[in-house]
């Protein structure tokens, strides 16, 4: 198992109090990665600090604002390419398809492309694979990394650190279309509401259909795969 795709799966994920007791093994494998620059692991110390020594419900409270109320800022990486069209629908599910073929069985309410769900898979493949889905993303890690340092928050340096290991530099027009979306305030309901009054998630049956880049990672990752871990709840 790749340790740190599995570190930045943990630290992207809902926070526990699990999770905090964690957090020291999770800095110390994160520290010990030469792959990341020592400057992205410096980066990496004040959230992992936040993380293990905060008040519990502050940092769910956190969490929700910036990841559950704002699409701009969501986890679920399609809903950067398709938003919640039958496009997205058809590459969940070959997403789901190659879960199945790599033996992965995630345990979660979330949708197949949530990134911490993503990253887990990636952590029982060999890195040299996974570094190519990681380059699918770059754009949408490098929006995301601004997004999060134009709000100062710590959890920029993890898609930092994503887009460091994926090896490649992000498509500048790409991110550019990305960062042009409009953003909305977490704390304005009636704003978020009429945001997301959008029609839902169509599982359609064409999971070829939609955004190249979407495309490439999906073929990338529909490879022969040979036999992998199955995910137990933890």
């Amino acid at each position: 198992m790749d340790r740190t795709l599995k570190a930045l799966s943990l630290i992207l994920s809902y926070p526990t109090r699990e999770l905090q007791v964690a957090m020291p093994e999770i800095g110390a494998v994160l520290a010990s990665d030469t792959r990341l620059t020592g400057a992205a692991r410096r980066a990496l110390r004040p959230l992992l600090e936040e993380l293990g020594g905060r008040d519990i419900y502050e940092l769910e409270e956190q969490f929700v604002l910036l990841f559950d109320r704002s699409r701009t800022l969501s986890l679920n990486l399609f809903e950067h390419v398709h938003g919640e069209s039958r496009d997205r629908g058809g590459a969940m599910v070959s997403l789901v398809e190659t879960y199945r073929a790599g033996g992965f069985d995630p345990v979660t309410s979330e949708l197949p492309d949530h990134l911490p769900v993503l990253l887990e898979f990636l952590s029982t493949r060999p890195f040299a694979e996974a570094q190519e889905t990681l380059a699918d993303a770059a754009h949408i890690f490098e929006a995301l990394n601004a997004r999060l340092c134009r709000r100062e928050s710590p959890y920029g340096a993890v898609f930092a650190s994503l887009l460091q290991l994926s090896g490649v530099k992000a498509d500048h027009e790409a991110v550019a279309e990305l960062l042009n979306q409009p953003e909305v305030d977490p704390t304005d309901l009636e704003a978020l509401d009429e945001v997301w009054e959008e029609s839902e998630v169509l599982f359609g049956p064409d999971p070829n259909a939609g955004c190249p880049q979407v495309r490439d990672m999906l073929s990338r990752m529909d490879n022969p795969i040979n036999s992998a871990p199955r995910h137990a709840a933890e």
